[in-house]
């Protein structure tokens, strides 16, 4: 199948659905295989974070990164605590930070989410919990569902050092219990954070039926309600 992007996001917002489906359905890459449509569906269930976390008062940030920012934005923007979320591009540089450069691969950059919060109604390790269960599989590696480049890889940027270690000692505490059948791949980095372009703001909410927001990014608002019904606005 032909490589697709959202570079053509003027062209296909003007096209059909059947004509969307029938060039693609990824955010920026080829066509989904069976066995990924599968696992689209999937949420899983995993302990919360043991190991404490100390954090300031007021508004803090948190910045994650696990695939096409789309559906990880709505994920974030559906929680109680959560006061705004941002699509981004994380790690590289300012001055390749535009979608049709990052999806080369080659800048260094990841799809991300900036999220805006309040950690006396959700912490830092709330929405670690959240991350790893419901936006993406952790164990691919710069890959996620159908997208496949370094710009699609799982990755956390710790805004200081109490996120970091917060960020360590979940991931080895996940890879201890078992919970997938690889290794998790996930890195913890640094870096800046660039928001992405309008039009892949708030892009859920404003367009329901985009056929990749149906197959790939749904499901996880559905997981979303079904494992943290409490966490939800």
């Amino acid at each position: 199948m032909a490589r697709f992007t959202m570079r053509h996001n003027r062209m296909f917002q003007a096209a059909s659905i059947p004509l969307l489906l029938a060039l693609a359905t990824a955010c920026g890459s080829d066509y989904a295989s069976p066995v990924s449509i599968a696992q689209a569906a999937e949420g899983i269930r995993i302990a919360a974070p043991v190991a404490r976390i100390v954090e300031p008062k007021g508004q803090q940030v948190a910045i994650f990164a696990g695939g096409c920012f789309w559906g990880i934005e709505a994920v974030f923007e559906s929680l109680k605590g959560v006061s705004r979320v941002e699509s981004g591009y994380a790690g590289g540089t300012r001055a390749t930070a535009d979608y049709d450069t990052v999806s080369s691969g080659i800048t260094g950059h990841a799809e991300a989410v900036r999220i805006y919060y309040d950690p006396a109604v959700i912490s830092y390790n709330d929405l670690l919990h959240i991350f790893f269960s419901v936006t993406h599989d952790p164990t691919q590696l710069n890959r996620q569902g159908p997208d496949r480049g370094s710009q699609y890889r799982t990755a956390i940027f710790p805004s200081g050092v109490a996120q970091r270690a917060a960020a360590r000692a979940y991931i080895t505490q996940l890879d201890k219990a078992g919970y997938w059948r690889k290794k998790i791949v996930t890195r913890i980095e640094q870096g800046g954070f660039y928001p992405a372009e309008s039009y892949h703001q708030n892009f859920m909410a404003n367009n329901p039926r985009h056929p990749y927001i149906v197959q790939w990014d749904k499901p996880k608002i559905a997981n979303l309600k079904r494992l943290f019904p409490n966490r939800l606005r």
